[in-house]
């Protein structure tokens, strides 16, 4: 391809059989700032697309020859990720409908008025652009972050740093941190990190599984070692042997077992309940909470010792409102995950409206409650670019961040959405250093889109 291209001028590729309306079209688009290619067929469109680079396609969906869907699937081999627009008869809607599945940004019914297909258009290039600098900041941190997470706050680096350190040690790591912060992902993150990737990495909650059957689970038991014992277990410490075990939860181990978990770090033996014989396991110990265990161990509530051995290295996940910078991440990547789950669901986008109330919200369920909120909008939405309408009744109505000193000087009052926006906006100038790309990219809106906010 080409390396010329005219920054100024989005390059539009306009595929339509149609000679008259297709001129029509063109000659409108490049009036009002667009340089555009017409195109009679199919063939002709992926032959241009091979010799120049386009920013965005718009095609009929009926051509004499070929159709535009068939035609949008071969023109993203080309070119991954080119934003398209179909135009289609009403009678064809079901078809455009199917287009918007495979991928097509948008679909217009003829006849149409320009204005409408230049405002879909310039859309389509703003997604475009921050889909491209996801993805570069995706790579630029690829080095820095594990497989599977995603950060550019400062926050989420030191813990990045701690991972690259440790990740290949045998000691044991205490992650702690408020529910929904990751803590599992971590962990999962620390096992694939190390030499022991290859074995099993095996979870367990601790609080989910009762006592009297957690010791079987854990430690394993023969056959006929208690009332429905039919069968011998290994355990857990024996299913993750040379891997990783991680215990989720672990604050709410009981005094017995705490005892008996001691004993394996120490030691590096198991017992099965019923047992005669110990049992050697290479282990390695990773535990997690939510909870105060070193207020625990001052109430008598968690063994000291055990303590100690845990939190050798002591890992804590920052809540989702102390890393904001990095939402517009997450909110890709759980859309990309969305889209792998649900692929028959249209493609989503967020609104910049919804962008910025996002980034405004206190996630209090931290970042599993933004990966269930995306789902449900991915599911839901009617549109696919989700709007302040699509989100639940109430969101972001509570102080945003209520408990953290008003540092946005939010106050107490429930605020209109467009007041959140501008607050927060003035609040991420400041703290950017004054310098508004900064903050417009901080935000993930566009410079254009924070000025605009600010100058209200």
């Amino acid at each position: 391809m080409t390396s010329e291209h005219k920054v100024l001028r989005p390059r539009v590729l306009l595929v339509d059989d149609e000679p008259e309306w297709g001129d029509a079209l063109g000659e409108q688009l490049g009036r009002r700032g667009f340089e555009v290619h017409v195109v009679r067929d199919a063939a002709a469109a992926l032959a241009r697309l091979e010799s120049h680079e386009f920013d965005a396609m718009v095609t009929d969906l009926r051509l004499e020859h070929g159709d535009g869907v068939s035609l949008m699937v071969q023109a993203q081999e080309l070119v991954p990720q080119l934003p398209t627009i179909v135009m289609t008869a009403y009678a064809a809607i079901d078809t455009a409908v199917e287009a918007i599945r495979r991928g097509a940004f948008h679909y217009l019914t003829k006849p149409f008025g320009v204005d409408e297909l230049v405002l879909f258009l310039r859309r389509a290039l703003d997604d475009r652009r921050l889909r491209r600098e996801t993805g570069e900041l995706r790579r630029r941190l690829n080095d820095a972050a594990p497989q599977g997470l995603v950060g550019r706050s400062t926050a989420m680096r030191a813990v990045f740093e701690v991972i690259a350190r440790i990740a290949d040690t045998d000691v044991p790591v205490l992650l702690t941190g408020e529910t929904g912060t990751g803590k599992t992902t971590i962990a999962a993150a620390l096992h694939a990190r190390s030499q022991r990737a290859s074995a099993p990495f095996v979870a367990v909650n601790c609080a989910a599984i009762p006592e009297q059957l957690l010791e079987s689970e854990l430690f394993g038991h023969t056959r006929g070692a208690f009332t429905g014992a039919t069968q011998a277990s290994p355990g857990l410490f024996a299913e993750a042997d040379h891997g990783t075990l991680f215990l989720d939860e672990i604050g709410e181990l009981q005094t017995a077992l705490q005892a008996k978990l001691l004993h394996v770090i120490e030691r590096g033996v198991i017992r099965p309940i019923g047992g005669t014989r110990e049992r050697r396991v290479h282990t390695r110990i990773l535990a997690a909470t939510n909870l105060d265990l070193a207020a625990a161990v001052r109430a008598g509530e968690f063994r000291e010792d055990l303590y100690y051995r845990l939190a050798l290295v002591v890992l804590e996940i920052p809540p989702l409102r102390d890393r904001r910078e990095d939402i517009p991440l997450l909110i890709e990547q759980n859309l990309e995950s969305a889209r792998r789950r649900y692929p028959t669901a249209a493609p989503r986008r967020i609104g910049e409206e919804v962008m910025a109330a996002f980034l405004a919200y206190r996630w209090p369920g931290n970042v599993r409650e933004l990966a269930h909120l995306i789902e449900r909008l991915v599911l839901l939405s009617r549109n696919e670019t989700i709007t302040p309408a699509d989100l639940p009744r109430g969101f972001g109505s509570e102080d945003p961040n209520a408990g953290e000193g008003g540092s946005t000087g939010f106050g107490d009052a429930v605020l209109p959405l467009r007041e959140i926006q501008r607050r927060y906006a003035r609040w991420a100038v400041a703290q950017n250093g004054g310098v508004k790309a900064h903050a417009a990219r901080a935000l993930g809106v566009d410079i254009k889109t924070l000025t605009k906010l600010l100058s209200e």
